[in-house]
């Protein structure tokens, strides 16, 4: 495989509904896009990292700076195999994983259409269907909640993961639990509460949570492990696990009984891969996560969600719910068994429609490999 030519975008889209958690309200992204040539085919990849540096130490203009100054220029000077040799061109770049990640991914893709196979089987991926959850942002009212609930579970949502932090949990909880006392719901704190919280914490027990996701510290293992003692429900990892070594240190640690893979938050598939192989060998399942993706994003979840040790419902759920128009075709749907069909053609198995993406665009920049030398 040799890539010709790597086109980077910056899209604007709104969201089709505001979005909100403990970092605070997202009404539209910015997103950065990569667009790669070679050998006639065209594969994209999608960035996942945010307008601030809030979930992680990444944003969308360092992820433009560090892809094209560093990264997207060892790829372009380098033949490779396919996806699994990018980490090994890039691993003198320090950190940038959601970069990285776009990359990678990219990669992938462009060698499922070579190998014309899907992007799930490439991945190692077995399941024909995907459980699919839904992430419910904090709302203006409790009795706005409760109406976005029904919503999700009509549409046949298999689980409901609601964002909390001080304020807006317990109370919040209970009032799910008394109007649906057996869905299957969860919650995420995306690191807002502290050691003094963990009385508060262990009183969730009696709301029969799936999980807790991310409570404490985004990079921490050794007090939620202390916490996870304190409590039956099981904690879930996000942040704090960025590779392998980070998920056996957490297992090892009894840190969390789940983890959520997020293929931009460890690099790309190979190290997603990597984090579910590791968690299923010790009896962990794992889950896939969102971040407000696009329909590229959402169609790399969905192969990943098909590799076996996805036993939990994840967050990819369906393209209408984020975007009044998304950039792929179809658009990712979702049955009302809650389910989302693994596309078996080659490659992601979505068509990606550069003439909206035209419209969306920003800036753009093209990064063209040098021309090759033939005796």
């Amino acid at each position: 495989m040799h890539i010709d030519a790597i086109h980077m975008r910056e899209i604007n889209m709104p969201l089709a509904y505001p979005f909100e958690t403990s970092f605070g309200l997202t009404t539209g992204r910015r997103i950065l896009l990569l667009e790669i040539e070679a050998d006639g085919l065209t594969a994209w990849g999608e960035c996942v990292a945010g307008e601030h540096p809030y979930f992680s130490d990444e944003m969308i203009d360092t992820a433009w700076i560090i892809s094209e100054t560093e990264l997207i220029p060892r790829l372009l000077e380098t033949g490779i195999e396919g996806g699994g040799g990018v980490p090994g061109i890039l691993k003198q770049v320090r950190g940038h994983r959601m970069a990285k990640a776009a990359l990678e991914n990219a990669v992938w893709d462009l060698e499922s259409q070579m190998k014309n196979i899907s992007l799930s089987k490439l991945l190692g991926g077995t399941r024909k269907v995907i459980p699919c959850g839904v992430s419910i942002g904090i709302q203006p009212t409790p009795e706005q909640l409760m109406d976005k609930i029904a919503l999700e579970l009509e549409a046949g949502y298999q689980r409901i993961k609601l964002k909390c932090k001080p304020d807006w949990d317990s109370s919040i909880f209970e009032m799910v639990r008394k109007r649906w006392p057996s869905i299957l719901l969860s919650c995420d704190a995306n690191s807002v509460y502290r050691m003094k919280d963990f009385d508060h914490i262990a009183t969730w027990d009696e709301f029969k949570l799936l999980m807790i996701e991310q409570p404490l510290w985004y990079d921490d293992f050794y007090f939620h492990s202390m916490l996870q003692k304190r409590i039956e429900t099981a904690i879930c990892l996000d942040e704090s696990i960025r590779n392998r070594r980070d998920a056996l240190a957490a297992i090892d640690m009894e840190s969390c009984k789940i983890i959520n893979i997020k293929v931009g938050r460890v690099g790309g598939f190979s190290e997603a891969i990597a984090v579910h192989n590791v968690a299923e060998e010790r009896a962990i399942p794992v889950w896939c996560g969102g971040m407000l993706e696009t329909g590229i994003g959402r169609a790399h979840n969905i192969a990943l969600s098909s590799l076996p040790n996805f036993q939990l419902p994840g967050d990819v759920s369906a393209s209408a719910r984020y975007w009044e128009e998304d950039i792929i075709e179809p658009e990712v749907t979702v049955s009302k068994k809650g389910e989302i069909q693994v596309p078996t053609s080659a490659g992601s198995g979505y068509k990606v429609l550069p003439k909206r993406i035209e419209k969306l665009t920003v800036r753009q920049q093209t990064l063209r490999a040098k021309a090759r030398v033939t005796a």
